[in-house]
């Protein structure tokens, strides 16, 4: 990945990894039912599958490179297109959080990010667009991959430390915060398209 597109990818950290998501909504759920303490051993479980999802996306990835090597450029449309389509749900949103129920437990933590489906696009997305084009090696897919933790554990971590401080931010600010995050999304899928 050239380093020029660094902050780009680093935007989308930001906004796909910090903004209220299935996993982010699950942790922040589980610190205000079983406090910080208890739900970091629900995001040992989110870190874990977040870790597992991210290497087998590397994998994919690699191998779709590999099959498809001379038309991967084509794929940072798809990935602008899926940026585009996430600030439009979340713009869409309203300001409105939705809370996924279940017990704080590592192997809760691990399904819950294992089947994030925000994440599992987003890792797909960041591949075919900042590593394909450039690289087909695996070691530079697994590069990025360490990178987008910041987005999914990191994220989940934050959720969970904030608790109920970003709870009440949310319900009085949601909608600003919401277009802000659409925004921004839009603005990475514009940089992509045109770098």
């Amino acid at each position: 990945m050239p380093y020029s597109l660094l902050p780009t990818l680093l935007l989308q950290i930001l906004v796909i990894g910090y903004t209220p998501g299935p996993a982010n909504i699950y942790s922040l759920a589980m610190s205000l039912r079983h406090g910080r303490r208890e739900s970091l051993r629900m995001w040992l479980g989110l870190l874990a599958g977040f870790s597992i999802a991210a290497c087998v996306m590397a994998v994919l990835t690699h191998l779709i490179g590999i099959a498809i090597g001379e038309y991967v450029s084509y794929l940072k449309y798809a990935g602008a297109a899926y940026l585009v389509c996430l600030a439009y749900k979340i713009y869409k949103r309203n300001g409105q959080m939705s809370e996924r129920d279940s017990e704080g437990s590592f192997w809760g933590g691990m399904i819950v990010q294992m089947t994030n489906a925000k994440m599992l696009l987003f890792e797909l997305a960041a591949f075919s667009t900042f590593v394909l084009p450039y690289s087909n090696r695996l070691a530079d897919l697994l590069e990025v991959s360490a990178w987008l933790a910041l987005a999914g554990p990191g994220g989940n971590l934050a959720w969970l430390l904030a608790g109920s401080y970003l709870r009440g931010f949310f319900a009085q600010y949601g909608r600003q915060v919401d277009v802000l995050s659409a925004i921004a999304l839009i603005l990475c899928a514009l940089w992509i398209v045109v770098s």
